[in-house]
């Protein structure tokens, strides 16, 4: 896939230069890697009584009446409450406990999810309101010390547009853009990376987060957040689950859930006066606590009720959905809402940037090609010459590679008082510059994408020759890209010197990826700038589906848009302003947190490490998520269908005795069937918190594949677990006085 190309040649790629090499060195002392988050196993007994009083206070109706299952449970055990102290009996007592354990052990499932974010969360928030920020007033880009005063005011005070300095050793108190020097900055509060990064004015990499600490330098940063909406907020807010909203697929679920409950509700409602009208065949002797002569007892019809509803699933809905968001926290994802991680459970399209995803992301100049009549050393020293101004990493490559092989000295553009610089820009993807010294003539060099400096050669009277077309072909032949070198001298022809060799790495195990992605049914799309062959080449060797050569920002949207008017979900990553209104467009737009603000407000998750390639991981993510709930969901239904044959012919096998071969588990007794059956019911949720918690693993196979292991594995096992479980349960209440 082709389209005409505006920005060939001019990416950027969000990475950084030989400083940040050399600023990895080993963790700061106290810190580890993934610092700050809550730690112990999915059923660390520390983290179960963390979690109880949460799990406690959500006994509120006010707060159960989001669940319609949990809250038919509680309503259920305060009934049997009355009537086990108004006709006290073990059998009453025992079933009243189960169903409160069972509401409390629901609640515990959801309070241990949200609870795991808690002691990150807390850090946080600390942080937060102990840093002091030194607020510049009147400050202005270039401002002599003595035009602006300083003064110290606490972080949450800060305001959007306030400039700030944060010298080595402080903490930058808010999200920013750093507009003046660079420093070595420790992100590891917020991501868990204990390697140091380098922020810098300019380009790609200005971007610092509040929380985060300056090890080196001093810079000046210029506040974007508003109040309340830093990335710390957002994250305490998420690690919390405060903001969490469901989402349509889990709202669609908790309907079906209620709709089924209701059925239930009506059907176990009717019990009661099927058995009183029934009373001609009390074959059913008073004491079996079942069927008597006043019909169904009321612990019974609550008893039946609890297990037929899907209690299991309704108890673990919640702490599913918020588990997912917290594994995308863990690796440093931030997702602004549910249904983002849900889409990315369903996406269908990956658009992937070329550069920095796809490729290591630094192109590096790796040769000089000159034209005929023209030196090696020439074009080199032409090519450094046109790159001071270019502050791109592949123009400070093109200055660093001319330095290193024909020790040609880099001039600062200060220094010649008879040269305007002509910095590099995304629209004439070119730098330059322009020399009028007064002994000689003038002269313009440039250096940029093949079209833009030959058409640029062309407008001055030049022609380009074969040979300099040649090598450009043969560049972009071989998945380099060609940047080509020309100059004009006042009164002749523009010429072209030669040719730039930069070359752009394919990442190890990408085409490994991409066949994994493949096999889950998603269609991969490489996005570049470069020229059609270079993107070709490129894309062959990652193995990508497909690709979008000279790629502009309006060109990504309408790929987007193309691709969802065919039903399609579309995922993209991005780190640009130019990204954001293809961010904005896409189902899952997943911005780095090292880019601009205008991507950070148009995507709604942010990659707080700022690696691309993470998307593959967003949307194993997302699979998860959606596999682990249908997983759960199927076993909740099968698991009803082995209590009935507890319950029921327990109820009614006196009445019925042909009932009595639905007893296939031979259980003692129908008080003792009653209570085994509830108290599986309440301790196969807590069970199954730790899949809850951890996902089911998703593996790449077709979808008939996963529904065929979803039914043998859940189906198969929720069927054959209640009959195990409550039949050792049986055996073990035999020996309880009172109850059989």
């Amino acid at each position: 896939m082709t389209v005409p190309s505006v920005a060939s040649g001019g990416e950027q790629p969000p990475t950084a230069g030989p400083a940040e090499a050399r600023a990895a060195v080993d963790p700061p002392a106290g810190r580890v890697p993934g610092g700050g988050r809550a730690g112990g196993g999915l059923l660390d007994p520390r983290q179960l009584l963390r979690s109880l009083p949460d799990a406690l206070r959500k006994l509120d109706p006010r707060t159960l009446w989001r669940n319609p299952v949990l809250l038919i449970v509680e309503i259920g055990a305060a009934f049997t409450t009355v009537l086990a102290v108004t006709d006290p009996s073990v059998f009453g007592w025992a079933i009243t406990g189960w169903l409160w354990l069972t509401v409390l052990f629901a609640n515990l499932a959801e309070a241990v999810a949200e609870g795991r974010g808690k002691a990150q969360a807390a850090s946080l928030r600390q942080a937060k309101r102990d840093t002091i920020a030194t607020r510049l007033v009147g400050w202005s880009p270039g401002a002599r010390a003595d035009t602006y005063t300083d003064e110290a005011v606490p972080a949450p005070e800060l305001r959007q547009g306030d400039v700030v300095l944060v010298s080595a050793g402080g903490t930058i108190p808010g999200d920013g853009d750093v507009v003046e020097g660079i420093a070595s900055v420790d992100e590891s509060a917020i991501t868990g990376e204990s390697a140091p990064v380098i922020r810098e004015s300019g380009g790609d990499r200005s971007a610092v987060t509040g929380g985060t600490r300056v090890l080196s330098d001093r810079i000046v940063v210029r506040i974007t957040q508003r109040p309340g909406e830093s990335f710390i907020d957002r994250m305490i807010a998420l690690v919390e689950g405060a903001d969490r909203q469901k989402t349509p697929n889990e709202i669609a679920l908790n309907v079906l859930l209620a709709a089924l409950t209701l059925i239930f509700l009506l059907a176990v409602v009717t019990l009661q006066p099927l058995a009183i009208f029934a009373k001609g065949w009390q074959a059913a002797a008073p004491d079996t606590g079942a069927v008597t002569d006043d019909g169904v007892t009321g612990v019974v019809l609550v008893s039946l009720l609890v297990c037929l509803i899907p209690t299991t699933i309704g108890a673990l809905l919640s702490a599913i959905g918020i588990a997912g968001m917290d594994r995308l926290v863990q690796r440093n994802v931030l997702a602004m809402s549910g249904r983002a991680v849900e889409a990315a459970g369903d996406v269908d399209t990956l658009l992937l940037d070329k550069t920095g995803t796809i490729t290591l992301g630094n192109r590096q100049a790796v040769a000089f090609l000159p034209a005929d009549g023209v030196t090696t050393a020439d074009v080199a020293a032409a090519a450094q010459l046109a790159s001071l101004a270019d502050e791109t990493p592949e123009g400070r490559s093109v200055v660093a590679l001319a330095t290193q092989e024909f020790d040609l000295r880099a001039e600062e553009p200060g220094l010649l008082p008879y040269a305007d610089f002509v910095p590099f820009t995304a629209q004439t993807r070119m730098s330059g510059v322009d020399l009028t010294p007064a002994d000689a003539p003038a002269r313009r060099v440039r250096k940029g994408a093949a079209t833009a400096v030959l058409t640029w050669v062309r407008e001055h009277g030049g022609h380009p020759g074969e040979q300099v077309g040649q090598l450009v072909d043969e560049i972009s032949g071989l998945g380099g890209t060609p940047l080509v070198v020309a100059e004009h001298v006042a009164g002749e022809p523009a010429r072209a010197l030669g040719v730039i060799h930069l070359k752009d790495v394919v990442k190890t195990g990408m085409r490994e990826r991409f066949a994994e992605l493949r096999r889950m049914g998603i269609r991969t799309v490489m996005v570049t700038g470069d020229n059609p062959r270079t993107a070709q080449a490129i894309a062959d060797e990652a193995g990508v589906d497909d690709f979008l050569a000279e790629a502009t920002p309006e060109d990504k949207l309408a790929l987007i848009r193309k691709e969802q008017e065919g039903g399609r979900l579309v995922a993209m990553t991005g780190d640009g302003t130019n990204d954001a209104p293809a961010l904005a467009q896409a189902d899952v737009g997943v911005a780095m947190n090292t880019g601009t603000s205008a991507a950070k407000e148009a995507g709604n998750m942010v990659d707080l490490d700022s690696d691309p390639t993470k998307l593959i991981e967003i949307v194993e993510i997302g699979k998860q998520l959606l596999i682990t709930r249908g997983a759960l969901t199927t076993f909740s239904i099968a698991n009803d269908v082995a209590k009935y044959f507890a319950i029921i012919p327990a109820m009614f096998a006196g009445i019925y005795p042909g009932l009595d071969r639905l007893n296939v588990m031979r259980l003692g007794s129908p008080e003792s069937a009653i209570l085994a059956a509830v108290i599986f019911n309440a301790l196969v949720i807590i069970a199954l918190v730790p899949l809850a918690l951890r996902g089911v693993r998703y593996r790449p196979a077709a979808a008939s594949r996963l529904l065929g292991r979803n039914l043998l594995v859940y189906g198969l096992g929720g069927i054959v677990a209640p009959f195990v479980g409550i039949k050792l349960i049986d055996l073990l209440i035999q020996f309880v006085p009172g109850v059989s």
